[in-house]
C-alpha cells in the first residue's frame, strides 16, 4: 500500500554498481584503483531529486547477491525510498565500468548479462497506488528495451493514465537493443503516455526521426506531449511547449566526468516542474546541476544540494547579464 503522503518522484529502471577508474586518463588496463559507487540512470535521478529536498523512491530490481544489499543499502542512505527493489535470485546486480578520459570522452562498459534484475521487473512488481499518486513519475526507455520489464512499464502508465508530470527520460543505449529500429517503436508507443519527454539529439532522432532540435520538440509535441525537453551539449537546452519555447545556455566548468551529469539534470528538473517554476528558471538550474556533477568524479555521490544547484545558476546567470 501506499504511503502517506505520496512520493514526490517515483522512479522506473536502471540500478547497479558504478566501479569508476580513481586515475584519470588512463584505459581500464592501467588503472590500480577503483571506487565503488551507487549508478544507474533512474537510481541517480532519484538521488538527485531526494538530494534537493523531494521525497523519492526508486521501482527496480537487484540480486541476491552483497552488491545488491549495498545497492539497497545506499539508496536508503542517499534519502531514496527503496521499498519497491525487489531482488532477483537468478541474475547477478550489474556493475558498470568507465574510463575517464576529460573533457567528452567517457567510455562506459556495462556488465549485464545474459540480463539484469532491473529488467526482470515483472507487471505484478508495480505498485499501482504508488504509481497513481506519485507527484511525478520518471521513466527511462532502457526499461523499455525486455520482458517483463516493457509489459511492466506499460502496466504502470495505464494506471497513470496520462496524468502530470508524467515524464519520459529518451536514453538510448543502443547496447541495450537489437536495432535502433526496435527502440523506435517502443519509444512511439511510450509517448503515447507520458506528458513530460526530455533527451539529446541523438535520442531525439531515435525517438521522432529528426535531429535538429526545434524539429524534435514540435514531433513531440504534435504526439501529445506537454513539454518537450531537447539537450543540444555546448549550445545549451530547449525546452518547448504549444505555448512557449525557451533555450538556456550551458554553465562552464572544468569538466572532470561527464556521466552523471543527465541524471543531475533530471534530478533538478523534477524538483522545478513540482515547485512550478518558470520554465526558463527550470531549465537553468537543471543546467547548473548537471554542471556540477561534471565536474565531480562520481555519480550518485556527486548530486549538489538545492544550495549549490542555486549558487552556480545565479552567478551564471549574473555572468551574462554582466557580459
Amino acid at each position: 500500500m501506499t504511503t502517506t503522503p505520496p512520493h514526490d518522484v517515483l522512479a522506473i529502471g536502471r540500478c547497479g554498481v558504478d566501479v569508476y577508474p580513481l586515475q584519470v586518463g588512463v584505459g581500464l588496463e592501467d588503472v590500480e584503483t577503483f571506487g565503488k559507487f551507487l549508478g544507474g540512470s533512474a537510481a541517480n535521478v532519484a538521488v538527485a531529486a531526494a538530494r534537493l529536498g523531494n521525497r523519492s523512491a526508486l521501482i527496480s530490481g537487484v540480486g541476491a547477491d552483497p552488491f545488491g544489499k549495498f545497492v539497497s543499502a545506499e539508496l536508503a542512505r542517499l534519502g531514496v525510498d527503496n521499498r519497491f527493489v525487489v531482488t532477483n535470485d537468478e541474475y547477478p546486480t550489474p556493475v558498470t565500468f568507465c574510463e575517464i578520459f576529460p573533457p567528452d570522452d567517457f567510455p562506459l562498459y556495462f556488465y549485464r548479462r545474459p540480463t539484469a534484475p532491473d529488467l526482470q521487473i515483472s507487471a505484478d512488481d508495480i505498485d499501482v497506488d504508488a504509481v497513481q499518486s506519485a507527484r511525478l513519475y520518471w521513466s527511462t526507455v532502457t526499461g523499455l528495451s525486455e520482458e517483463p520489464s516493457r509489459s511492466a512499464h506499460f502496466t504502470a502508465w495505464e494506471a497513470r493514465n496520462r496524468a502530470p508530470l508524467t515524464v519520459l527520460d529518451l536514453d538510448y543505449r543502443p547496447m541495450f537493443w537489437d536495432s535502433p529500429a526496435a527502440a523506435t517503436e517502443q519509444v512511439r508507443r511510450a509517448l503515447a503516455h507520458v506528458t513530460v519527454a526530455v533527451g539529446n539529439r541523438e535520442e531525439c532522432e531515435i525517438a521522432v526521426g529528426e535531429s535538429d532540435p526545434g524539429k524534435a520538440a514540435d514531433a513531440l509535441l504534435d504526439l501529445g506531449v506537454e513539454l518537450a525537453i531537447v539537450k543540444q551539449g555546448p549550445r545549451g537546452v530547449l525546452g518547448k511547449t504549444r505555448q512557449s519555447s525557451v533555450t538556456v545556455p550551458p554553465n562552464q566548468v572544468d569538466v572532470v566526468n561527464g556521466l552523471g551529469a543527465g541524471d543531475a539534470f533530471g534530478g533538478s528538473l523534477c524538483h522545478g516542474l513540482l515547485h512550478g517554476w518558470t520554465l526558463e528558471k527550470t531549465l537553468r538550474y537543471a543546467n547548473a546541476a548537471g554542471a556540477i556533477v561534471a565536474s565531480r568524479l562520481e555519480c550518485s555521490t556527486a548530486m549538489p544540494t538545492a544550495a549549490e544547484v542555486a549558487e552556480l545558476a545565479e552567478r551564471t546567470a549574473a555572468e551574462a547579464a554582466n557580459a
